[in-house]
């Protein structure tokens, strides 16, 4: 796990990545905000703190107060890999990340996106 190189990046620098994947489809940075509080529990406020401190990709969700139970749900492949195969749980809640933000750029609708 820890010779992955995605674990040690810096939350700070996946973040925009993600907001301008989604912006660039013509989707907001509040959507994706939206969709990272649901996945893992954290508040608007802990997750604009995050973009000021060097906290890694891994600690973000190993410290998240609480995953999603319904992010089993989330079906589909993200780099030609079937998120639901994934056998490692940092990675698998790494990559349902991917997939959500994934399905907002395509323009899902947010309350499909969710799965509540």
């Amino acid at each position: 796990m820890a010779d992955n190189k995605i674990y040690q990046m810096q939350f700070a620098k996946i973040y925009p990545l993600l907001v301008a994947k989604a912006e660039k489809k013509g989707r907001t940075k509040m959507e994706v905000d939206i969709i990272i509080r649901w996945l893992t529990g954290y508040g608007q406020k802990e997750l604009e703190e995050f973009l000021k401190t060097p906290v890694t990709y891994s600690a973000f969700f190993q410290n998240a107060p609480e995953m999603n139970e319904n992010r089993h749900l989330i079906r589909g492949s993200v780099c030609g890999i079937k998120v639901e195969e994934i056998e490692e749980p940092l990675m698998q809640d790494i990559r349902y990340l991917d997939k959500l933000i994934d399905e907002l750029a395509k323009g899902k609708a947010l309350e499909k996106i969710l799965r509540n």
